[in-house]
């Protein structure tokens, strides 16, 4: 039980930094809500962690809801890692075709300088 309150005083406080950070334009609407809805959730899977035990037990499997929840989590990690990479790797071609655009201008404006 006191887990439990521990667990959601830690999410209290993290939505409070959530709507700091808001508050100084840190993160979008967009991103604030994305949060708001993941603590959301994890702080009810922390409330209804019983429920959550009944359930993944009557799906026949062998470990308590905790850990059903930390698998799931952790999957949902690698996912979005996955996701980060492609972001990056988007942004990294990206800058390489601005910064040859540049260097072409650059060599442009040595060929031809304006007076």
């Amino acid at each position: 039980m006191w887990q439990q309150i521990l667990a959601l005083i830690i999410i209290i406080f993290f939505v409070i930094r959530l709507f700091g950070q808001r508050r100084k334009d840190s993160i979008s609407k967009n991103e604030l809500v994305l949060w708001l809805f993941f603590w959301l959730i994890a702080g009810l899977a922390i409330i209804f962690i019983k429920q959550i035990d009944s359930l993944v037990h009557s799906l026949g499997f062998s470990a308590s809801g905790i850990n059903f929840l930390i698998y799931l989590a952790v999957i949902i990690l690698f996912y979005l890692l996955f996701r980060l990479r492609l972001k990056v790797a988007k942004l990294e071609n990206n800058l390489s075709l601005v910064v040859r655009e540049v260097a072409q201008r650059e060599v442009a404006e040595r060929k031809n300088p304006k007076n």
